[in-house]
């Protein structure tokens, strides 16, 4: 599989879409924000694409009135001409595309009586384009770094293959668990230090917490299964194509247990040279 010419990059407001127009900038592409559709294969006539050079990235969505008729077309014609084009939407829950609005202090780009009306409006509006994209990433758990990486692992399934990323990621439970893990483990059965009143206001990435979960014998009995379920796994989801692995450690608040757990899995797996990634999704709560 070629990389693609052209990269149409769509998606939520708030989702994170520039971001991705900057990795693909990064990534050699020529980024062009907020083009109208219909103008894409107009722009892409005067480049040249040859071993590469001018690939072109695009920035389309709700501010131009984006519709799904209008993609499929575009797409089409690059495609006539010989040019391979990607499609990537980015999404994210409906609260957390509310909360980064709230922290940025920006009117959303669709008209509506309150920010939860616009979101609604638009995520109605854009269901036919988000159902003809290559790439869906939901970013509702990752910051600008975990975005960047999951991009760029997308990224390498093209020319080269490249070994898959695997995410260890902690989580609590009384938040929720995560809605893009491929793989979740609960670890609420092991001791938990909220209870112990010295630890309470550490958390996992601590070494006395670290310590302390791992004592247990269950702990230890658990982190040897689970590594011999993963090395069992991996290299059969590598085999299948798959570039990118979430991995979801969960314990009740995501505070303790499950960064600890995520932590020695994480340092467990780049020791066998697999390809890692840590995040804490609650552990400051």
């Amino acid at each position: 599989m070629h990389e693609p010419n052209v990269v149409i990059v769509t998606g939520m407001s708030g989702a994170g879409k520039s971001t991705v127009a900057r990795v693909l900038e990064d990534l050699g592409y020529s980024v062009i924000d907020n083009l109208p559709l219909e103008l894409i294969s107009e722009v892409a006539k005067h480049r040249d694409f040859t071993e590469g050079r001018e690939n072109l990235a695009v920035v389309a969505d709700i501010r131009g009135e984006i519709r799904a008729v209008d993609l499929r077309e575009q797409v089409g014609r690059l495609e006539r001409v010989g040019l391979q084009a990607a499609v990537i939407f980015l999404d994210a829950t409906d609260e957390v595309l509310a909360r980064r609005f709230g922290e940025v202090r920006r009117p959303h780009p669709v008209p509506a009586a309150d920010l939860e009306s616009s979101i609604t409006r638009e995520r109605h509006t854009l269901t036919d384009i988000r159902a003809l994209a290559q790439i869906v990433i939901d970013t509702s758990e990752f910051n600008v770094h975990d975005l960047r990486a999951r991009v760029e692992r997308e990224f390498e399934q093209f020319d080269v293959r490249k070994s898959m990323l695997v995410s260890f990621r902690s989580f609590g439970f009384k938040h929720g668990a995560p809605r893009d893990a491929d793989l979740v483990f609960d670890v609420r059965f092991l001791p938990n230090p909220h209870w112990v009143p010295e630890l309470r206001p550490l958390s996992g990435e601590d070494s006395e917490v670290f310590d302390h979960v791992f004592d247990s014998d269950d702990a230890k009995t658990f982190f040897g299964k689970l590594t011999d379920l993963l090395s069992f796994l991996l290299p059969r989801y590598e085999a299948e194509g798959k570039s990118y692995l979430s991995v979801a450690i969960g314990c009740t608040g995501g505070r303790h247990r499950s960064v600890a757990f995520a932590r020695a899995l994480a340092q467990w797996a780049q020791e066998q040279g697999i390809s890692t990634s840590l995040g804490h999704r609650d552990r400051e709560r």
